[in-house]
C-alpha cells in the first residue's frame, strides 16, 4: 500500500511513523523543515483535563505513550481568581478538575502572586511536554520504517485517477492509494484541491509574550498560571517567562504573527494577578489554532481512500500518540482501541 501524508506538522508526522512500518509512505511538507507553524509555536503543555469529552479521551490514551518516550516533565498547573472572577473559577474547577488550595500555598508556589488573590487551586498531574522531543521521535521512527519525508514540497495539484491519488509537489508527482490530508491550518484547501468537501475547519491565532524572569526570580519550578476562564497563562521558558493572551482570533491560513495591541491587552489582563510590573518583553511570536465546528479533532476516511487528520485545535500535542493510532487503524482496516462513541464523534461522517 502506498500512502501519501500531506504536512509535517506534530498531525503529519505522527501519522507518517504510525503508518511506515505497513506500508509505503512519503510525507510531504511545504516548510523547509518539520513543525514550522502551529507544531513549532506551542505551549509545550499536556494537561490531561484540558479539552471537550473526546479531546480528554484521547489525552488519556495518550498519557502513558508520552511517559515511556520520556516527553513529560512535572510542571503542575495553578488557576488564580480575583474579586469578581468566581465564576469562571468555578467552572475552571470543574471543567479541569482542579483541587482548591490555600491562597497561602499558592503564594508559596508562586511568590509574585498579588494579594488581590482570593482563590487558587491546582492540578499537580498537568506536565512540560517536549514538543521537539516528540516530532524528532516521529520523523525517526517513519524514516527508520522506510518513510519518505519531503520539506520544500508545496502542493500545488491534487487528482484522482483510477484507484490511486496523484500528487504534485515541488515539480515532482508522487502517486497513492491513500491519501492523508494533515494539513493543518491548510487541511480545507487540500481538501477542495482533491474534490472533497471542507469542513470548515477555522484556524484562530494565539499570540505568546517572552518577558524577562519577574524579579530575577528562578521560575523554573513554577507551575503554570491560567487566569479564570482561560483569560491569559504563563508559564516558564528557557529561563524566562512567557505570558500569552490566550485570544482567539479567526484568521487566514498564514504565517502567523504577533499583534501589538492583543499583545498589551492580553499582558494588562496578566499583570493584576501578580507583584511583578513588566518593563520590557524580549521577543514575541504567534501561531494557529484550527478547529472544526464542533472543536472535536477529524479523523477518519471521507471518500476514496482520503482521509482526514486535522483539526488538532491546541491539543495536537498531547493527542498525538492516541490520534495517530487510531487513524492508522482505520486507515490499515484494524479494529480501533477507543471506544466507538469517541471514533464516531471524531468520525468526519458527522458533517
Amino acid at each position: 500500500m502506498r500512502i501519501i501524508v500531506i504536512g509535517g506538522g506534530i498531525a503529519g508526522v505522527s501519522a507518517a511513523a504510525a503508518l511506515a512500518p505497513s506500508a509505503q509512505v512519503t510525507l510531504l511538507e511545504q516548510e523547509a523543515a518539520l513543525a514550522y507553524h502551529a507544531s513549532g509555536r506551542s505551549a509545550a503543555m499536556f494537561e490531561e483535563n484540558y479539552g471537550n469529552a473526546s479531546v480528554v479521551a484521547l489525552n488519556r490514551a495518550s498519557r502513558s505513550i508520552h511517559e515511556t518516550l520520556g516527553v513529560l516533565s512535572p510542571r503542575g498547573l495553578l488557576g488564580l481568581a480575583r474579586p469578581g472572577d468566581e465564576a469562571a473559577f468555578d467552572a475552571d474547577l470543574i471543567a479541569l478538575g482542579l483541587t482548591e488550595i490555600p491562597v497561602e500555598r499558592a503564594r508559596a508556589m508562586v511568590p509574585i502572586l498579588s494579594p488581590e488573590i482570593t482563590r487558587a487551586a491546582t492540578h499537580d498531574a498537568a506536565c512540560d511536554l517536549d514538543t521537539d522531543k516528540l516530532i524528532q521521535h516521529y520523523a525517526r521512527t517513519a524514516r527508520g520504517a522506510g518513510a519518505q519525508i519531503r520539506t520544500g514540497a508545496k502542493v500545488t495539484a491534487v487528482t484522482r485517477g483510477k484507484g490511486h491519488w496523484r500528487v504534485e509537489a515541488a515539480g515532482e508527482t508522487h502517486e497513492a492509494d491513500i491519501l492523508i490530508n494533515g494539513a493543518g491550518p491548510w487541511a480545507d484547501i487540500i481538501a477542495q484541491m482533491a474534490g472533497i468537501a471542507p469542513i470548515g475547519l477555522q484556524p484562530y491565532r494565539r499570540s505568546m509574550a517572552r518577558l524577562p524572569a519577574p524579579g530575577g526570580h528562578d521560575v523554573s519550578h513554577w507551575p503554570m498560571l491560567m487566569g479564570p476562564g482561560e483569560s491569559w497563562y504563563a508559564k516558564p521558558d528557557a529561563g524566562g517567562w512567557i505570558v500569552s493572551p490566550a485570544e482567539e482570533d479567526p484568521c487566514d491560513p498564514m504565517d502567523a504573527w504577533a499583534d501589538d495591541m492583543v499583545l498589551a491587552e492580553g499582558l494588562a489582563r496578566y499583570q493584576p494577578y501578580v507583584t511583578e510590573e513588566i518593563t520590557r518583553m524580549t521577543a514575541n511570536w504567534a501561531g494557529l489554532r484550527t478547529f472544526a465546528p464542533d472543536r472535536n479533532l477529524v479523523i477518519g476516511e471521507a471518500a476514496d481512500g482520503f482521509f482526514w487528520h486535522a483539526g488538532q485545535g491546541g491539543y495536537g500535542f498531547q493527542t498525538a500518540p492516541a490520534a495517530a493510532a487510531l487513524l492508522a487503524d482505520l486507515v490499515l482496516d484494524r479494529p480501533p482501541e477507543l471506544a466507538p462513541n469517541i471514533v464516531a464523534g471524531l468520525s468526519p461522517q458527522r458533517f
